[in-house]
Parts: C-alpha cells; sequence; structure tokens
C-alpha cells in the first residue's frame, strides 16, 4: 500500500473528502517554494501535486507556464525537485507527494535512474500528461513495478469506449478534468462533474479526484462533494506568483482545504 493509498483509506474510515494541492517545485525559487511545501499538510493538504518545471508545457494555462518559466529561469531542475522532496521527507514521512509533469525530462534522464531516485527521495505517484495508455510500457509499466503509484486523467471527452483503456493501468486515484482545455481558464460545475464522475466510478473502484476550474472554497466544496475530492493548482500558483508571502498563501490553502472538507 502507497502513502496514496492509505491516505483514502483514511479518508474512507474518517467520512471525508480529499483536498489535492499544486505548487511548482522551485517557483520562484527553491527557498521559498519549499517553505510552501512544507506548510502544505498543517493548512489541510492530503495529497501534494508537486510540478516539474518544463519548457514546453501542453496543458497548463497561463497562470502554470509562468510558474514553471520562473522556476527555470531561478534554476530549478529536476535533480533540485527531487532534493526538496528529500527535505520535505525530512519532517514529513506521512503526506502523498505526486510529481506532475512531462516526460521528456524523464525520458532524457533514463527511465530506470529516474525512477529510483523518485522512490529514494520519497516520491509516491507520478502525473505525466503526455504519455497516453499505448505508452504503458515506456513508464506506467515500470513505474508501478518500482511501487509508484500511475495517475491517468479522464476528460469529458473521454468516451465510453476509450475510458477502459485509461483506467487499465490506472492507480492510486483517477484525476478527472473538468473541463476541456488547458488549466486555469474556465470554471468547474459540479451539475457537470457529478454525473461524469459517476461514469467513471461505475467502471473502477479507484478515488475520483476532479481539478482545473476550482478557485474558491465554495467551488472546492461542491467539487468535492460529487468526487472523491478535488485538486487546487492555478489559484495557489497566482498567489505565489503574485509574490504574497507564504503565511498568506498558505492561509488561502487553508480556506480551500476547508471547502474540500466540508463537502
Amino acid at each position: 500500500m502507497t502513502r496514496i493509498d492509505a491516505t483514502f483509506a483514511r479518508l474512507r474510515a474518517e467520512g471525508r473528502k480529499a483536498f489535492v494541492s499544486y505548487i511548482m517545485g522551485g517557483d520562484p525559487d527553491a527557498e521559498t517554494s519549499l517553505a510552501v511545501m512544507r506548510g502544505l499538510p498543517a493548512a489541510g493538504v492530503d495529497i501534494i501535486e508537486l510540478g516539474m518545471p518544463f519548457t514546453d508545457p501542453m496543458a497548463d494555462g497561463p497562470t502554470i507556464q509562468l510558474a514553471g518559466q520562473r522556476a527555470l529561469e531561478a534554476g530549478m531542475t529536476l535533480d533540485k525537485v527531487l532534493a526538496m522532496v528529500r527535505a520535505f521527507r525530512a519532517e514529513d514521512q506521512t503526506t502523498p507527494i505526486v510529481l506532475m509533469g512531462y516526460y521528456n525530462p524523464i525520458y532524457s534522464r533514463g527511465v530506470p535512474r529516474f525512477l529510483a531516485e523518485a522512490r529514494e527521495a520519497g516520491i509516491d505517484g507520478l502525473i505525466v500528461v503526455d504519455l497516453p495508455p499505448e505508452e504503458d510500457a515506456e513508464l506506467c509499466l515500470p513505474a508501478q513495478a518500482a511501487g509508484l503509484n500511475f495517475i491517468r486523467l479522464a476528460t469529458p471527452t473521454t468516451d465510453a469506449r476509450r475510458l477502459p483503456k485509461v483506467l487499465q493501468n490506472t492507480s492510486g486515484f483517477v484525476y478527472y478534468v473538468s473541463v476541456t482545455g488547458i488549466t486555469g481558464t474556465a470554471a468547474a460545475q459540479a451539475a457537470e462533474v457529478g454525473p461524469e464522475v459517476a461514469r467513471i466510478k461505475a467502471s473502477t473502484d479507484l478515488p475520483v479526484i476532479v481539478g482545473f476550474g476550482i478557485t474558491t472554497p465554495e467551488s472546492a466544496r461542491a467539487i468535492a462533494s460529487v468526487a472523491d475530492g478535488c485538486v487546487v493548482g492555478s489559484a495557489i500558483v497566482k498567489l505565489i506568483g503574485e509574490g504574497r508571502p507564504v503565511a498568506e498563501v498558505l492561509a488561502s490553502v487553508q480556506a480551500l482545504a476547508a471547502g474540500a472538507h466540508a463537502a
């Protein structure tokens, strides 16, 4: 059982929904990013998604694209992202960390080396948005063999023919993308998301977590009420990009988490 599996088992036992937060590793610099990351569990975050900055993101909206650019300009690398995780793990051995990004940096590093280093650093799962199920042998299956969850995205365009393929080797949870398009550009609507979550849950026992388009405690509560939890990324990253103090960022995260946990 991974930390992700254990977290969802605990939340089910408590009758609570999950709150997942996304931050970009190294944004705006390594020190500030680590300070935010260390404060997330106390702010109510159940699972941390940590972005790997990449020059050519395809699913990210302007807010997260700019975060990646800031991180890269500050000298962030994959080695430094893994060092952040090690520093976090020195104080927290419980909170799951999902590394989220694109395949190119992993491919450049070499899959066996990357998986060994990710596992050693304390990563629990991967979301690699540009590797479809047809490429499972490339990373998904080796990751699972190494003890890491491989989390797949389902979208409004994932129809009944495609869904079984998407779910086939997914583990940890299913990430349902609530809107058609990139992050941070449209608002998620619970009335539209609910039936889609139910459709996915009819085909899997995995938790279904909804992301994209959730920006307020009220929307976090509404979306979490029709799913197993929600993800907030752009709204948090936007505050970091505005240069808000770490304490202010974490206060906003705490309000968002409270919304999801009230569902």
